[in-house]
């Protein structure tokens, strides 16, 4: 399947076309409006230090339908002793900062390059991007940040430097997510850490469909803060 070359134009390729990978595109720029239509066509960016811009729409695509969370029993016992303190839109760039950090296993560096973090910054100062704080004695232990446009997170990394940490961060937030109306949550790729708590692949064509059901909803959109104590929701 052909890789597209994107133009200067903020426009991207049907996400159907994507290659085995979930390629689909190079090139282009990372304009704040062009990775917001990215996201609204099912497309993120994702490349490393010294690559192009990458452009990709996975199939199968790993996502949280936000009423299907699951909390196992240990880390509930866990949130019931209220370990951190808990913000939202606090400190965002030192949230993105820590994600491209912060080792990986398995991984070789990171994909979150300086014009990531500026881009997704930007992102955030206008209203887009979202973060969640998890403190410990004054200083940032967890965290998580990722892109909200209508009833859908597109979630993007998250780290942790104490004991279930973003685990934690995770929870409160979905919860919050579910109070306001929202209908999911877009983590993209499988992994271990989010699959206990529901999250499951979907395949490219349905999570389409679910991504427009979500855009017609209104963008929250602004600095968010939690609504009620994180941790009182029930569990």
């Amino acid at each position: 399947m052909p890789i597209y070359a994107l133009p200067d134009e903020h426009i991207f390729p049907d996400p159907e076309l994507a290659d085995p990978t979930g390629l689909i595109a190079v090139g282009g720029d990372l304009h704040p409006s062009r990775v917001l239509r990215g996201y609204a066509s099912g497309i993120f960016p994702w490349y490393s230090e010294g690559q192009p811009i990458l452009w990709h729409s996975p199939d199968p695509r790993f996502v949280l339908e936000l009423d299907q969370l699951h909390v196992g029993r240990t880390l509930r016992q866990t949130m019931k002793k209220r370990p951190y303190q808990l913000t939202l839109d606090s400190a965002f760039g030192d949230v993105i900062a820590h994600c491209a950090e912060t080792p990986r296993p398995g991984q070789d560096g990171t994909w979150i390059t300086d014009e990531m973090e500026q881009t997704y910054n930007h992102l955030h100062d206008i209203g887009f991007a979202h973060s969640v704080e998890a403190w410990q004695d004054g200083d940032l232990v967890g965290g998580l940040y990722g892109v909200s446009l209508g009833s859908i997170f597109f979630g993007e990394s998250m780290f942790a430097h104490a004991s279930d940490a973003s685990k934690i961060a995770f929870v409160a937030f979905v919860r919050q997510l579910r109070r306001w109306d929202f209908d999911l949550l877009d983590s993209q790729v499988h992994t271990d850490h989010l699959a206990r708590f529901g999250t499951h692949e979907i395949t490219r064509t349905d999570y389409l469909g679910k991504l427009r059901e979500c855009l017609t909803k209104p963008t929250r959109q602004g600095r968010w803060d939690w609504d009620d104590d994180p941790y009182e929701a029930d569990l």
